[in-house]
């Protein structure tokens, strides 16, 4: 029987990357879960509208790239929001094949309110920081390991 050492547990636990970003990711999800809850928003939610907030509306590839997604697990995130009727899935005119995604007017709103929410709790967690653009820029470069 195979075994590893409950050392090698420790090491892990102590160490690994990818564990301490899965847990900080999972407590700041349930930060922003919590604060964005009155307004039915989640915080993946809340960074899809966000995404969709641009001048013309872009089509599916950009953002799932910008999200890190998949283009099926976006079109199951959007689903929930084109029913709220935040959001409007288009067919591109000048490629029929392609989709476009819009904020309705009832989204634009909705991610009004829920703006000054994610700027109080994120102005929390910055202060807890010790360099938030350090962070920011390490989190890009693990972000860029899978391109």
């Amino acid at each position: 029987m195979t075994h590893v050492p409950f050392e090698t547990t420790l090491l892990v636990r102590d160490t690994c990357l990818c564990l301490a970003a899965q847990r900080a990711a999972r407590a700041l999800a349930r930060r922003f879960d919590d604060a964005l809850r009155p307004l039915d928003l989640t915080n993946g939610q809340f960074s899809l509208l966000m995404s969709l907030n641009r001048p013309k509306p872009p089509p599916m590839g950009p953002v799932a790239q910008l999200l890190a997604m998949d283009r099926t697990t976006l079109t199951a995130a959007l689903k929930p929001l084109e029913r709220r009727g935040l959001v409007e899935i288009r067919i591109d005119p000048d490629d029929r094949r392609g989709r476009l995604l819009a904020l309705t007017e009832e989204g634009r709103k909705l991610l009004a309110a829920a703006v000054p929410i994610w700027k109080l709790h994120h102005a929390e967690i910055e202060r807890r920081l010790h360099a938030p653009d350090l962070l920011r820029a390490e989190l890009a470069t693990l972000s860029s390991l899978d391109r």
